[in-house]
């Protein structure tokens, strides 16, 4: 087909003005073929007529016989165009047709489902045959607690049918539609909305009842606004502020294909960038003398109360069952983090950190991959109490009616409760000291259990719960437990607020931020509360003030035990039973600074070398996670994201 600037063959050019039109009939061609066909010139249009402009053919009757030769020409070329355009219809379209059938979507949506099935009940089995033989890796360990549960995991096995579906029809039309495209464009709403029920998305599109007697937030986060009973809710997609920025257009991260430039560079590798960037030697580091480590500890609590981005639950490949942990294959959903040449730690250049993708959320339309939020968008305590109604009631003590949560059977922290201990069979803690039999505690939040620090708030908030519940009893004699625990849990979600906008955020963004956030006037249904994808990525700056060890002080605050690297106490729950509860935890988080967040010294190699590392030799890389997880997300540069100066 020729192009713009191409030689159009010599008998199609009877005249000027006939060339142009008959040029440009051709020239839509393409896309009436809808992407798809080449088609040869037409034999008729081809035949090489006697040309006009030869005055010996007809002297003195140039213009009449010009005119009437155009007309031919014209013709000519409309009925090769009727004849390509025929040709496009019956072979293309007819393919298109067979292939976006009721029964072909319908086909491909069971193919996508045992894909999806399959890999997922591998990834189960290999998990609890790797605990059983007590060869659990960090990599295991970072997706054993990224794992969506209840709920969210139904959803998300929704949306992976649903990627996965549309990724097998753009595999079957690659052969018909040409060069990129995303595959929704070719399908009408009424096919999108049938590949949508058959994977379960529409089910999430649901209208929402919405009982408006009920005083009390919803554990789902549903009909706190109830003009949008969705907004803010759990298991929802994450609002883009930014259209995303994928390699494809629609789902493929940047970095995917090797050697690709991005502005005429090549995109750094992340491990790189850890190595030259973020890396400082741990006796350079230096103290933050304004903030506390209690500043760095509330700011992972709180970010645990409003977005969890699970892991998909598949740790192998939908197409080829390629292993993520295994092999360094770039295929979905596996992402894996190259390692550059001279790495400080490891010398095998042709190894890999493990890297899972995020797993989707469902997509109305166009199909443009987006990650899925687990957790209610709000400040309301659901790192205490859940984000969904299973564990919810999981958490509760539902033997009385005092309205109180369930509290460890096993151990007390003196006269004071510790979390409950979860009921795995092979618990994850466990390997962190095999003798001590000390398992993973369960809270609102599944990650819990990643930091001593981290745990102490969780237990500290339980107790407080409970205490909040004991006293409106003696209050109110006549309340039920459902009301006890409604009125104790409201109470304790205004104070994780209070302490959050009074105490910390001033610390945080400084004396302005008075001036910036304004007073509280009453609720607004017009705000928009989602959590942001890029706010998943901005709101780990505070990896930056975590310091390599962990402090236990007694009531004096002295030391009780040595100070611990902090790569010795992931997961380590038996450490909290056997050395002194949570109280030493917190007067260390009291009495200790931050690390200073300084643009030469960003994280400490506890985190950017040995994350996870005492259940294997070597460990994770937590700022390369975090940059790979950008480019996971489609978060665009620097340059796209900055926010202008309002004020």
């Amino acid at each position: 087909m020729p192009q713009s600037g191409s030689q159009v063959p010599q008998g199609l050019r009877p005249s000027g003005e006939v060339t142009r039109s008959g040029r440009g009939l051709f020239l839509a061609l393409p896309s009436l073929c809808l992407l798809g066909v080449s088609p040869a010139w037409p034999g008729p249009a081809q035949q090489e007529l006697p040309w006009p402009g030869n005055k010996s053919w007809c002297p003195g009757c140039h213009v009449e016989e010009e005119e009437k030769m155009a007309g031919m020409k014209l013709r000519s070329i409309l009925f090769g165009f009727l004849v390509t355009l025929s040709l496009c219809q019956g072979s293309y379209l007819n393919d298109i047709s067979r292939m976006l059938s009721t029964p072909s979507l319908l086909s491909s949506v069971d193919e996508a489902k045992q894909l999806v099935d399959a890999a997922y009940k591998y990834t189960r089995d290999r998990i609890k045959e790797k605990l059983r033989s007590n060869t659990f890796t960090p990599a295991d360990f970072l997706g054993f607690f990224k794992q969506p549960v209840a709920g969210a995991r139904s959803v998300i096995r929704a949306a992976d049918y649903m990627e996965t579906t549309l990724w097998l029809l753009k595999k079957k039309l690659r052969h018909t539609v040409k060069g990129n495209f995303n595959v929704t464009d070719v399908l009408t709403p009424a096919q999108l909305s049938l590949i949508s029920t058959a994977t379960g998305c529409a089910q999430q599109n649901l209208n929402i009842q919405c009982d408006k007697a009920d005083p009390y937030r919803t554990i789902t986060g549903e009909c706190n606004n109830r003009r949008n009973p969705t907004l803010g809710a759990a298991n929802r997609p994450y609002v883009q502020w930014l259209p995303p920025e994928y390699e494809d257009g629609v789902s493929l991260p940047r970095g995917w294909t090797e050697g690709k430039l991005y502005f005429g560079f090549r995109l750094p590798l992340v491990r790189e960038v850890s190595n030259q960037i973020v890396r400082f030697p741990t006796e350079k580091l230096i103290l933050d003398q304004q903030r506390a480590l209690i500043f760095m500890q509330w700011g992972q609590f709180i970010d645990h109360d409003m977005d969890f981005g699970p892991q998909t639950p598949s740790a192998v490949t939908f197409s080829s069952a390629v292993n993520c942990e295994t092999s360094c294959a770039k295929e979905e959903p596996c992402f894996p983090i190259k390692i550059p040449p001279n790495d400080p730690r490891i010398k095998n250049q042709s190894d890999c950190i493990p890297f899972t993708r995020s797993a989707p959320a469902c997509t109305q339309g166009r199909a443009i991959r987006n990650q899925l939020n687990a957790l209610t968008a709000f400040l309301d305590g659901s790192m205490v109490y859940g984000s969904e109604i299973p564990l919810a009631r999981k958490l509760r003590n539902l033997t009385n009616n005092l309205g109180l949560m369930a509290v460890n059977q096993q151990f007390t922290d003196g006269e004071l409760a510790y979390l409950p201990f979860g009921n795995l069979q092979n618990d994850p803690c466990l390997l962190t000291n095999r003798t001590a039999q000390i398992r993973c505690f369960i809270a609102g939040d599944t990650r819990a259990n990643e930091m001593p620090e981290l745990t102490a708030l969780h237990t500290l908030f339980l107790r407080e719960h409970n205490r909040l519940a004991t006293e409106l009893r003696k209050l109110n004699p006549t309340w039920n437990g459902e009301t006890l625990y409604q009125e104790a849990r409201k109470i304790l979600g205004a104070m994780v607020q209070i302490i959050t906008y009074r105490d910390y955020l001033p610390v945080l963004l400084g004396s302005h931020f008075w001036t910036a956030i304004p007073p509280y006037r009453g609720y607004n249904d017009s705000v928009d509360p989602r959590i942001s994808n890029i706010f998943t990525i901005a709101f780990r700056f505070a990896h930056a003030s975590v310091q390599p060890f962990v402090f236990r002080l007694d009531h004096r605050y002295q030391t009780l035990f040595p100070r611990s690297l902090l790569s010795t106490e992931f997961f380590a729950t038996w450490k909290i039973v056997k050395r002194g509860g949570i109280d030493p935890i917190l007067r260390g988080l009291m009495a200790n600074p931050a690390k200073l967040m300084t643009q030469n010294q960003m994280v400490v190699d506890e985190l950017r070398d040995r994350l996870f590392e005492q259940v294997m030799r070597i460990g994770l890389d937590l700022p390369a996670l975090n940059m790979q997880r950008g480019r996971d997300k489609g978060i665009a540069g620097e340059y796209q994201t900055q926010v202008p100066n309002t004020t």
